[in-house]
């Protein structure tokens, strides 16, 4: 295909992905009433009615300071919602543009890495919703006695959405560890010396990426993750043993880069070729 066509086929692909972003959107508007606002809710309105507002008749809310808050709020909601419903479509859609460029071992890695980002993905995000009860009780509680405390559907929003992104995004890290190790670039050996550092760095990021920034959200993910990392860290001694055992088998192997492999000048046999 000439640039032009895959520009073309390129335009057609981003046309079908934002159009099932866009009925995952207005799926997710819908949803919105039935059940993805109290989900999203809940982590604040479960805490001691002390550390949550509640109206006149006792129910938990959220507080809306202008008049364009709740539309912008449900909107933000609906979009992101709409994006991780849609996320088999649009991302079948950017698989369709890449596959004819790959070869058979390529599109089964891909494929590999795709499902493997994706679970460590919802893992990471699912860990931070349920995480999240605890890090708010934490943090609300450290207000005391005497203090009302009223979160804007805004501020609150806007955290959990930081904090499950925060989450997902942490979970990848070890995952790209071992593309790297898979295309030669990060060894076991590597690995395996700098495991002492990786856990501390983890410990340290965790503590930096978590908005809360409590002990407790914080152990919730630098816990997942030095676990992954470990598991990251087996699979490059596993794959590294594999390429020494190929490379082992394979003729010359000890041979130095400058150095000329030897020649095998005795003559093989040629087949018999009858008369006919």
């Amino acid at each position: 295909m000439t640039l032009i066509a895959h520009l073309v086929e390129l335009r057609r692909r981003v046309a079908i992905a934002l159009l099932f972003v866009l009925v995952g959107t207005a799926v997710a508007f819908w949803w919105y009433e039935h059940g993805l606002g109290e989900f999203i809710r809940a982590p604040y309105c479960d805490l001691p009615a002390d550390l949550r507002y509640n109206d006149a008749e006792g129910d938990c809310g959220l507080l809306i300071t202008d008049v364009f808050g709740g539309a912008l709020i449900r909107l933000k909601i609906s979009f992101i919602a709409g994006v991780v419903l849609s996320a088999p479509c649009w991302l079948f859609q950017l698989w369709r543009f890449i596959t004819p460029g790959l070869k058979a071992n390529e599109k089964r890695n891909g494929l590999l890495f795709v499902a493997a980002s994706s679970a460590l993905f919802a893992l990471g995000a699912a860990l931070a919703y349920v995480s999240l009860a605890a890090g708010l009780r934490l943090l609300l509680g450290l207000a005391g006695d005497g203090v009302i405390v009223a979160l804007t559907a805004q501020d609150y929003i806007g955290f959990v959405i930081s904090l499950l992104l925060a989450f997902g995004v942490s979970f990848e890290l070890p995952l790209i560890a071992v593309v790297l190790n898979l295309v030669g670039v990060l060894s076991y050996a590597a690995l395996s010396q700098a495991r002492r550092w990786i856990f501390f760095l983890t410990i340290v990021f965790a503590a930096f990426v978590t908005p809360t920034q409590d002990p407790f959200t914080m152990l919730a993910m630098a816990g997942p993750m030095v676990v992954l990392f470990e598991g990251a860290i087996q699979i490059a001694r596993i794959v590294d043993r594999r390429r020494a055992r190929r490379a082992a088998i394979e003729s010359f192997h000890d041979i130095a880069d400058g150095e000329a492999s030897p020649l095998d000048a005795s003559p093989s046999e040629l087949p018999e070729v009858r008369p006919r």
